[in-house]
């Protein structure tokens, strides 16, 4: 049997996954050893080793981790998972699994299952989109991660708000060091303090969705907002990238209007779509869910 092996680095566990083909036939969830680069590198080879073990064979191994292996240096780079920085992952695992051990950024994984055996499957070029905590996206073109010369192909969340007005005002500040990025006002937290800034008053996610449902008019001005920058940014992505499919997951991903109402706006921005031109591209949740992560880490082998 060959088996594509797929890793999960996160900050606070570390899945594994073992598929025949698109069938998964193993899964496995230890801790993440935080702060603690060798006992990180320990528990990818365990977990790799006890896959192929309960799966009967000998697999390819791909590992998504919250960050980027430099083209420069060949060592890790922007991770939220600090101790990974600046460190030979991909080299060290290599050598101790004895195979060559494909890397990529996590949300690259998202994209690329959803490309693979997902919601995008048979698509020529998709754009995935990590609406939660933060904003993640990751671009797929043929079935393989787009990296870039800077291995930051796909950070989305990272620009400024497109075509910002004074509604959008004042610009939020983001932990990159900038204002107004689109991270600060189409991730969860940003949902919620854009409904604080202007009501004055601290929901969560789910009770300003379940106030809109109810009709509650503070909240269902928040999600129009949130619908109309989310159609804007996204517009904008059109524009550079004309992709056959965009995908969205994360938490924000259930909101069921998006895929209905997004589409209907984002003709507005597109480029010729206002002369009465169709706008092709699809708007779809992924199919995965919380397992396209792994998933496409074991999908980084796609001629497995």
């Amino acid at each position: 049997m060959t088996l594509r092996i797929g890793i999960d680095l996160g900050g606070t566990k570390i899945e594994g996954i073992a598929l025949d083909g698109s069938r998964e036939v193993a899964r496995l969830r230890v801790p993440t050893p935080r702060d603690d680069y060798d006992a990180t590198l320990d528990a990818i080879v365990s977990l790799t080793i006890e896959l192929e073990h309960r799966s009967g064979g000998r697999g390819t191994v791909g590992v998504g981790i919250p960050g980027a292996i430099s083209p420069s240096t060949g060592l890790v780079k922007n991770a939220n998972s600090v101790w990974l920085i600046g460190r030979p992952l991909r080299d060290d695992l290599s050598v101790r699994l004895a195979r060559e051990v494909r890397i990529a950024n996590d949300a690259n994984c998202f994209a690329v299952s959803e490309a693979a055996d997902g919601a995008a499957a048979g698509a020529a070029v998709v754009f995935g989109v990590i609406l939660g905590t933060g904003t993640g996206a990751g671009i797929v073109v043929r079935g393989a991660p787009l990296v870039g010369a800077n291995a930051i192909a796909g950070e989305w969340g990272h620009i400024p708000l497109p075509w910002a007005d004074a509604g959008d005002e004042p610009q939020p500040e983001c932990y990159c060091g900038k204002r107004g990025c689109v991270e600060t006002y189409l991730s969860g937290p940003a949902l919620a303090a854009d409904h604080e800034r202007r009501t004055g008053v601290r929901h969560s996610v789910p009770d300003i969705l379940a106030r809109a449902a109810s009709s509650d008019r503070a909240a269902a001005d928040t999600l129009e907002r949130y619908v109309t920058r989310a159609a804007r940014s996204l517009a904008a992505v059109i524009n550079v990238l004309d992709p056959d499919v965009i995908v969205v997951g994360g938490g924000l991903s259930n909101i069921d209007l998006l895929y209905d109402q997004i589409p209907r706006l984002w003709g507005h921005w597109v480029f010729a779509a206002g002369g009465g031109d169709e706008v092709r591209t699809r708007l779809v949740r992924a199919r995965h869910g919380d397992s396209s992560g792994v998933r496409g880490a074991a999908w980084l082998w796609p001629d497995a």
